[in-house]
C-alpha cells in the first residue's frame, strides 16, 4: 500500500502521552489538596487575619473589628509591662549557652565506645517524647516547698528549703534550670551526635600521633567541625526561646507571687487575647515578636554565618 498506513500513530501516541501526563498531574494535585487545604485554612489564613487584626480593635464579641491604624503598635512601645516581659524572656534565654555546651559534652561522651551506649542515648532522649505538661507537673513536684525533692536535698545537707514558686528570684532561677535541663538531653544532643559521627576519625588519629591533648583536639578539630550544627542550634534555640514560656507560667506560676517575675511574651499574648479580649493588641505583640526574631536571625546569618567551618 502506498505511504505509511500507520503514519498517524505518532500523533495518536503523543496525544495519549499528554492525556496520561495530565491524569498523573491531576492525581498529584488531588493528593496535595488535603495538605494544601489544611495549610491554607489553619495556617496561612489565620496568619494573614492576625496581621489585619494588629491594625484593629476587636474583643471577640463584636463584628466587624474596628480599624485603628498603628495605635496598637504605639501602645505596645509605651507598654512597660511588655518590656518587662521582654526582659524576663531574654533572662530565661541565658541558660541557652550552658544548655548547648552541656548537650555537646553529653554527645561527646555518648559517642565513645561505652557499654550499653544505645541505652544511655535512649534514656537521655526519652524525656523529649514526654508531653510538656507531664514534665512540668514533675517539676512542680520537685519544686514544691513542703515535700519537693529539691528542698529535701537542701535540708539533708543542712540548708533551708526555698519557696521556689512564690519568690520571684527563686522562680526565675528555677525556670532557667528547667530550660537548661530540657536543652541538654534532647534534640540538640542528637544533632551533635550526628555531627560528631561525620568527623573523619583519621583527624583524631593524626592528632594523637602528634601528642596533642584532649583539649587541643577538641579546640582544633571537634569545635570547628561541629560549628555548622552549633550555629543551627543557636538560631533554633533563640527562636524557640522567644516563643516559649506559656506552659511553664500557666502551670507553675499562675496566680503566685512570682507570676510577674516569670511571665514571658508568649504568656502575655495569651493574656491579652483570652483574658482581656484584646485580640488586636495581642496580634500586634505577635507581629512585633515575629519582626524582632526575623531581624535577629538575619543579622546572625549575615555576621555569624561567615565564621562557620563547613569543611
Amino acid at each position: 500500500m502506498p505511504g505509511n498506513p500507520i503514519g498517524v500513530q505518532p500523533q495518536l501516541a503523543g496525544s495519549l502521552e499528554r492525556g496520561a501526563a495530565g491524569r498523573r498531574t491531576l492525581a498529584g494535585y488531588l493528593f496535595l489538596l488535603p495538605n494544601f487545604s489544611g495549610f491554607l485554612l489553619f495556617l496561612l489564613l489565620p496568619i494573614l487575619f492576625s496581621l489585619v487584626l494588629s491594625f484593629c480593635e476587636w474583643n471577640l464579641l463584636t463584628w466587624p473589628p474596628r480599624f485603628i491604624g498603628l495605635q496598637n503598635y504605639h501602645n505596645l512601645i509605651l507598654d512597660s509591662h511588655f518590656w518587662h516581659y521582654v526582659f524576663n524572656t531574654t533572662f530565661f534565654m541565658l541558660g541557652i549557652p550552658f544548655g548547648i555546651i552541656g548537650s555537646l559534652m553529653l554527645a561527646i561522651l555518648l559517642n565513645q565506645k561505652l557499654r550499653l551506649r544505645n541505652l544511655y542515648r535512649t534514656v537521655f532522649f526519652m524525656p523529649t517524647f514526654t508531653a510538656g505538661v507531664a514534665l512540668l507537673m514533675v517539676w512542680r513536684w520537685l519544686l514544691n516547698t513542703d515535700y519537693g525533692l529539691i528542698n529535701k536535698c537542701l535540708i539533708a545537707v543542712g540548708l533551708s528549703g526555698v519557696d521556689w514558686l512564690n519568690r520571684p528570684w527563686a522562680a526565675r532561677f528555677a525556670f532557667v534550670l528547667m530550660g537548661f535541663w530540657t536543652g541538654v538531653g534532647g534534640y540538640n544532643m542528637i544533632l551533635y551526635l550526628a555531627a560528631l559521627q561525620n568527623i573523619n576519625p583519621e583527624l583524631y588519629e593524626a592528632a594523637a600521633v602528634d601528642g596533642t591533648s584532649w583539649w587541643d583536639r577538641f579546640r582544633h578539630i571537634t569545635w570547628p567541625l561541629v560549628s555548622p550544627t552549633t550555629f543551627f542550634i543557636i538560631i533554633i534555640s533563640i527562636i524557640g526561646g522567644f516563643q516559649s514560656g506559656f506552659s511553664a507560667v500557666y502551670l507553675l506560676a499562675r496566680d503566685t507571687n512570682s507570676q510577674e517575675a516569670v511571665t514571658t511574651i508568649d504568656y502575655y499574648i495569651y493574656e491579652n487575647a483570652y483574658h482581656f479580649y484584646q485580640m488586636g493588641y495581642a496580634s500586634a505583640i505577635s507581629w512585633f515578636l515575629f519582626l524582632f526574631v526575623f531581624v535577629f536571625t538575619l543579622i546572625n546569618w549575615r555576621y555569624a554565618g561567615s565564621r562557620i567551618h563547613y569543611d
